[in-house]
């Protein structure tokens, strides 16, 4: 691949805006409207809020990591870049379409590229009801939240909570509770990726749940719907022997 408009991107760190700086020195300026790649400076977080920015656009993004662990995110090289973007490899991943509908009955709608979660917001534990394409596969989970990953995602909070590592071409979503308490040794499960997942929130005054997509937080939901929204593909690129598809096999071997 060859790219003649490199626009750069930062985060708010000195190490990134330091970057920032010495690679617009060394490659010119370029408005990321304008530009046929997107470098991003800085860590996971960053590499989402980028993602998120050009959701309506078909740019792809090459990460460089300025932050701390940097999963989506290639090494740090300011003199080889041009080269590195040229035998780049490019990861195409789908994100997630969350609907959540509060206890006013307003309508909520946001995008995830790592995952849609449910959290407690009070001491008492969350009830919730599980529904796939229609069905009810669970009647109460007792909890203190539950997620749905994107394999991308799958690696994030998803792997905290014990969740499993997904690979970026496996076609399957993964369901996984955080701290469930009933049924206790429910680990979640693994749907396709077309599934349309339903959560009813049981007793939402006395139990009050938020649901989340990536950044975006809806307070005191009723139920919450997640799919994946095919018609948008996002764009990353990664140095070869470094895709996501490898980080991801590797991220099973490693303690």
């Amino acid at each position: 691949m060859r790219f003649t408009k490199i626009a750069f991107v930062a985060c708010d760190t000195d190490s990134a805006q330091r970057a920032l700086f010495a690679l617009r020195e060394r490659y010119g300026v370029i408005e990321a409207t304008d530009a046929d790649v997107i470098v991003a400076l800085g860590g996971d977080g960053f590499m989402l809020e980028t993602l998120h920015a050009v959701m309506e656009r078909d740019v792809p993004v090459y990460g460089m990591n300025r932050g701390s662990i940097g999963f989506l995110m290639n090494d740090y090289n300011a003199t080889t870049l041009v080269e590195r973007l040229e035998r780049s490899v490019e990861s195409q991943i789908h994100p997630l379409h969350m609907l959540a509908v509060d206890t006013g009955g307003a309508e909520h709608k946001a995008l995830a590229i790592n995952e849609v979660s449910l959290l407690r917001e009070t001491r008492q534990a969350a009830k919730i009801s599980i529904s796939i394409d229609g069905s009810i596969r669970m009647a109460e989970l007792i909890c203190d939240g539950v997620l749905v990953a994107t394999p991308a995602g799958s690696t994030a909070y998803n792997l905290s909570a014990h969740g499993p590592i997904l690979p970026i071409d496996a076609g399957l979503l993964a369901v996984t509770p955080i701290s469930a308490f009933r049924p206790r040794r429910w680990r979640g499960a693994l749907l396709p990726m077309q599934a349309i997942i339903r959560f009813d929130v049981l007793e939402p005054v006395k139990r009050p749940v938020s649901a989340v997509a990536d950044a975006f937080e809806v307070r005191d939901v009723s139920w919450v719907e997640a799919r994946v929204a095919s018609e948008i593909s996002l764009r990353l690129l990664f140095d070869p022997g470094h895709s996501l598809d490898e980080r991801i096999l590797r991220e099973q071997f490693e303690s």
